[in-house]
Formats: structure tokens, sequence, C-alpha cells
């Protein structure tokens, strides 16, 4: 077990990066730095089509220092929010069980979402940022977003239970520990849920994901502190390492 323990690694990521959380987003940021963990940060080019980067230069500036200093930027999404129309159980899961509406990529159109895709790198390549993968809002992606990844060139994206490298055609199961802050039942069940998986921690590959939300309330902030503290020395700042974990 002790070997185990010593190759599992754990990648910690800092979701919805936008403008719109600043706060919440240093919060995050001083919480990963206290335990040594170097975070990725999920970028919003235009969260909720409300808060555009290129408005916000010191933001931006702020992003560009901190990959200059080893963090890895992902693309997350365009807007963050799902565009309605989505009809069957697997919308419905999508946008009302695993989000409040903002799954964005779990009911585009592939030409739709290639669009929003490509834009979006688009916006980060124009302000200095070179994005190393793509997340999708939620964790929810249709059918035609992997390969459409792959076409590109991607070798980084992720869903609730593995890790994908689309150019590489290769994906493996991991563990993902992260908290829903919306209600107060949401709150109790991530948490507990948290706890007992912590353990398998040592036996695959695992994604800490921090939200704006942990950082507002409370407990949330309490529990994200000792998830990182348990992880402590397994922390790495890429997250393909994750596939030689």
């Amino acid at each position: 077990m002790v070997s185990l323990l010593k190759k599992a690694l754990t990648h910690v990521s800092i979701h919805d990066v936008s403008p719109a959380f600043t706060i919440e987003i240093e919060d995050a940021l001083a919480a990963c730095d206290a335990v040594g963990a170097k975070a990725a940060l999920l970028v919003v080019p235009n969260f909720h089509g409300k808060w555009p980067l290129d408005r916000y230069p010191i933001f931006v500036e702020r992003l560009r220092a901190l990959e200059a200093r080893g963090h890895e930027i992902l693309l997350h999404g365009f807007f963050h929010a799902a565009s309605g129309g989505g009809k069957g159980a697997r919308s419905f899961f999508a946008q009302k069980v695993a989000s409040a509406g903002e799954a964005e990529f779990a009911d585009l159109s592939r030409e739709e979402g290639e669009t929003r895709l490509d834009e979006g790198l688009a916006v980060l390549s124009a302000q200095g940022i070179t994005p190393r993968g793509f997340v999708a809002p939620a964790w929810q992606m249709a059918r035609w977003l992997v390969p459409s990844l792959a076409s590109r060139g991607i070798r980084y994206t992720e869903d609730h239970m593995r890790i994908y490298d689309p150019a590489g055609r290769r994906s493996r199961a991991s563990l993902v520990l992260n908290f829903a802050s919306r209600t107060t039942a949401r709150r109790w069940s991530s948490t507990l849920f948290v706890r007992a998986a912590t353990p398998a921690r040592g036996f695959l590959p695992t994604r800490i994901a921090i939200h704006p939300g942990d950082m507002r309330n409370e407990m949330l902030r309490g529990e994200v502190t000792r998830v990182l503290a348990a992880a402590r020395g397994s922390f790495t700042p890429s997250a393909r390492a994750l596939f030689e974990s």
C-alpha cells in the first residue's frame, strides 16, 4: 500500500475562473498555496454572457502571471450556461441534477458547440493565455465533444468519472472530490461523499475541484482545507500527469 500511495497523484483545479469571482478565486488560491498545491485554473471566457475577459485587463494580467508561475490554464466552456432546448432524461440530468442549468456543452449541436470551442480558444489566445486542455461545465459532455477535441489536438479533458487524452485516444478512471453548494442537502451529501471517498486517493489518480461557492460557505471552506491537507505531498500541477499516476 505504501508504494501505491507514493505513486497516486492529486491534481487540484479551481473552476469557474472569471472576473465574476475574483475574491473567491484568490481565496481558493491561498488555500492551495498553504499546502503546496499549484492549482489549474478553469477559465470561462464570458461567464453567463456578462463577464467577457477582454473587459477586465487586470484580471487577465493576473491569469498570465499565474500561468507564468506554472498554473495550468484549461478552457471551461464559453458562457458556462445552457442555451435551453435540450430534451430527454440525459438533458434533464445534466441541467437539473448535475447543475443548475449550467451544463453548457451537454445539449449543444456539434456546429454550435464547435463554434464556442473555437471562439473560447481564440479568446484565451488573444489575451496571451495558452490553454492546456478543456473541461466542460458541470463535467457534462455531448457525445461529439471528445472527437472534436481530438481533431483540434487537445490532449486533456475530463468528466465526473474519467480523464481523457482526446488526441492520444486514451482515458482512465479517476476519482474526483468536489462539493455542491446549492442547497443544504447538497452541501451535506457532497461533504459525506468526499469524506468517505478520500481514502481512495491512494489507489486512483485524484482530482480535487474547488468552486467559487465553496469559498462562500464556512463549512465547505473548512472541508476544502481538510481534503487539501489530506493530499499534501501528492500534488501535481499537470493534469496530464494523472495518466501516469
